[in-house]
C-alpha cells in the first residue's frame, strides 16, 4: 500500500493530502486556536483598559476561568463522551464562537458608552456589564475546552486510526500550530488595537470569530464524512443499550400474563424510576464529578499524568509574571518579544524532536529523556538566583508586599475598602504601565534564567506531547472524555496554587525563591514520570522474559510504546 502511493505523482500526492480528513483537522485546528489566542489576548487587555489599568478585573477573570474548568472539568468531559461525537464538536463550536461574538459586541458597547454607563445608577449599571462580559468569556473558555477534549484528544486518535507513528505526527503537528499562532495571532489583533482603537479590535474579533465558526463547522462535516469510525463511540452504544433494556422492560410488562412475572417486572420498572428521579438527577453532577476523579485515579497512567499537571506550578514560563519580572530586570519590550520568539523556536524543535526520539527510543522512554532534558536545562535557572545581578534576598521578608496592603505604616490594620462601585478614575489614552525599563548592575542573572526556560521549552514539549499520547492510546474510548476533562482540571489547580504563591510573595527579592519552588515541583513531577516509566518497562520485560505469563490488567498496553 505504501509503495503504490509512494509510486503515485507528486501532484496527485499534494491533491490527495489536502483533501485528506488529516489535513482538514490541521486547517480547522488552526482556524480555532488562531482565534483563540486572539481572543485570550484582547481580553485580558480589555479588562485592564476597562478598568483604569488595573490587574483586578483580569485577576478576577483568571480566577473564574480556573475555578470553572477546576470544577467542571470532569462534568464536561462525561457529556463529551456521552454524546455523539459530531454533535458534541458542533456544538461546543457554535457556544464557544457565539459565547465570543456576544462579548465583543458588548465590550464594544461599553467602550463606546463607558462615561454614560459609568454615571447611570450610581455604576452598577457598568459592574453589571463587568460581570456579564467576564461570565460570557467564561462560558466560552468552558466550550474551548470541551472543543479541545473533543478534536485533539478523540478525534485525532480516531483519524489515525491504529497507526500510532501517524498519531505522534499528528500530535506534533496540532502542537506546531499551537506554537506559530501563539505569537502571530497576538501579534495581529495587538496591532490592530495599536493602529486602530479597542473598539475596531473588539470588532474585528468577533467578526473572524462569525467567519471562523461558519468554515469550521462545514470543515467539521467535511472530517466526519471522510471517516466513517467517527460514527461508532463506545459510549454513545452503552447509554441506547441502556435506554433498549429499559424499553424491552416496559414491552414484557404489558405482554406478561402471569402476575408474579408481573409484579417482578414491575419492582424493576420502579427501580428504574426511583433512579430516574429529580433527587437522583440533581445529584448526578456531584455522582459524574466523584466518579471522574476515581477513574482518573484508577488509570494506569495516573502518575503520567500527575506529573504533567506538577509541571503547570511553575513561574518559569513566558506569562505575565515571568516578563514582568524581566522588566524589572532592565529587559524592554523588544527584547522580550525576541525572547518569545526564540521560546517559540524552541517548542517547535522540541515537537520535532519528540517525534524522531520516539521512533528511536519508543514512547515512554522519549518521556523519560525529555524529563532529563528539562530539568538539566532549569538547571541553569536555579544558578541564576545566585548569579551577579539577582535580587534574591532572603533577609527581606516575602510577605512583605501583601502585608503593606493590608497594615499601613503605623502598623494598625487598614480599613476595609467599599465594594458599592464608584466612577472609575479616568484613563490615561497613551499612557503605558511600563515607561521605561529599569537599570540593573548586571544582567548574568536574567540572562542565565531565560536562557534555562527556553532551552527548557524542548524537553517540555517533547514531554507533555509524550503525556498527551500516553493518554490516548491507554484510555479506553468510553472514558477517554472524562480522563482528560479531569487532567484539564489538575493542570489548572496546579496553575492555580502557582498564582497563590505569586500573591504571597510578590516582590522582585523573593523571586528567587519562587523559582526553586518551581523547578523542585517540576522535578517532583518527573520523578512520577519515572516511577511510571520504571514499573511500566520493568512489568513488560517482566512479560517478555515469560510468555506463559498472563498480562496484569492494572499495566497498560505498551507494546509498540516501549
Amino acid at each position: 500500500m505504501d509503495s503504490a502511493a509512494s509510486k503515485k505523482p507528486c501532484c496527485e500526492r499534494v491533491h490527495e493530502f489536502f483533501k485528506s480528513a488529516k489535513f482538514l483537522i490541521y486547517l480547522g485546528h488552526a482556524l480555532s486556536t488562531w482565534g483563540d489566542r486572539m481572543w485570550n489576548f484582547a481580553v485580558a487587555v480589555f479588562l485592564v483598559e476597562l478598568y483604569g489599568n488595573s490587574l483586578l478585573l483580569t485577576a478576577v477573570y483568571g480566577l473564574v476561568v480556573a475555578g470553572s474548568v477546576l470544577l467542571l472539568g470532569a462534568i464536561i468531559g462525561d457529556w463529551v463522551d456521552k454524546n455523539p461525537r459530531l454533535k458534541v464538536a458542533q456544538t461546543s463550536l457554535v457556544v464557544q464562537n457565539s459565547a465570543v461574538i456576544l462579548c465583543g459586541v458588548l465590550l464594544m458597547a461599553v467602550f463606546q458608552f463607558k462615561e454614560q454607563l459609568s454615571t447611570m445608577y450610581d455604576g452598577w449599571l457598568l459592574t453589571t456589564c463587568y460581570i456579564m462580559v467576564i461570565t460570557i468569556a467564561n462560558i466560552a473558555n468552558l466550550a474551548s475546552t470541551a472543543m479541545s477534549i473533543t478534536i485533539q484528544r478523540d478525534w485525532v486518535v480516531v483519524v489515525a486510526g491504529d497507526d500510532r507513528s501517524k498519531l505522534a505526527d499528528m500530535n506534533a503537528t496540532v502542537r506546531i500550530i499551537d506554537q506559530l499562532t501563539n505569537i502571530l495571532a497576538p501579534m495581529l489583533v495587538g496591532q490592530i488595537m495599536s493602529f486602530g482603537s479597542h473598539f475596531i479590535g473588539c470588532g474585528f474579533i468577533s467578526g473572524w470569530n462569525l467567519f471562523s465558526m461558519c468554515l469550521e463547522y462545514f470543515l467539521l462535516w467535511k472530517v466526519y464524512q471522510k471517516t466513517p469510525a467517527l460514527a461508532f463511540k463506545a459510549g454513545q452504544k452503552e447509554t441506547d443499550d441502556q435506554e433498549l433494556k429499559h424499553l424491552n422492560v416496559q414491552k414484557e410488562i404489558r405482554n406478561s400474563e402471569s402476575p408474579v412475572e408481573g409484579s417482578k417486572l414491575m419492582n424493576e420498572t420502579a427501580e428504574v424510576k426511583k433512579n430516574t428521579s429529580c433527587c437522583y438527577q440533581m445529584a448526578e453532577p456531584i455522582r459524574t464529578f466523584k466518579d471522574g476523579w476515581v477513574a482518573y485515579y484508577n488509570q494506569s497512567i495516573f502518575f503520567a499524568g500527575m506529573s504533567l499537571a506538577f509541571l503547570y506550578m511553575t513561574v518559569l514560563g513566558f506569562d505575565c509574571i515571568t516578563t514582568g519580572y524581566a522588566y524589572t530586570q532592565g529587559l524592554n519590550g523588544s527584547v522580550l518579544s525576541l525572547l518569545m520568539g526564540a521560546s517559540a523556536i524552541s517548542g517547535i524543535c522540541g515537537t520535532v524532536a519528540f517525534t524522531w526520539i520516539r521512533k528511536k527510543c519508543g514512547l515512554i522512554r522519549t518521556g523519560f529523556i525529555a524529563g532529563v532534558t528539562q530539568l538539566s536545562c532549569l538547571m541553569l535557572c536555579v544558578a541564576s538566583v545566585f548569579a551577579p545581578g539577582s535580587p534574591f534576598d532572603l533577609s527581606v521578608s516575602p510577605f512583605e508586599e501583601v502585608l503593606k496592603h493590608l497594615f499601613g505604616d503605623s502598623g494598625s490594620l487598614r480599613e476595609s475598602p467599599t465594594l458599592v462601585p464608584t466612577i472609575e478614575p479616568q484613563i490615561q489614552t497613551n499612557a503605558t504601565v511600563f515607561e521605561e525599563a529599569p537599570q540593573v548592575e548586571s544582567y548574568m542573572s536574567v540572562s542565565l534564567l531565560f536562557a534555562g526556560v527556553i532551552a527548557a521549552r524542548i524537553g517540555l514539549w517533547s514531554f507533555d506531547l509524550t503525556v498527551t499520547q500516553l493518554i490516548q492510546e491507554n484510555v479506553i474510548e468510553s472514558e477517554r472524555g472524562v480522563i482528560n476533562g479531569v487532567q484539564n482540571s489538575m493542570n489548572y489547580l496546579l496553575d492555580l496554587l502557582h498564582f497563590i504563591m505569586v500573591i504571597l510573595a510578590p516582590n522582585q527579592e523573593a523571586f528567587g525563591l519562587l523559582v526553586i519552588i518551581s523547578v523542585s515541583f517540576v522535578a517532583m513531577g518527573h520523578m512520577m514520570y519515572f516511577r511510571f516509566a520504571y514499573k511500566s518497562l520493568r512489568s513488560r520485560l517482566f512479560l517478555f522474559c515469560s510468555p506463559e505469563q498472563k498480562p496484569d490488567p492494572n499495566i497498560p498496553s505498551l507494546s509498540n510504546s516501549v
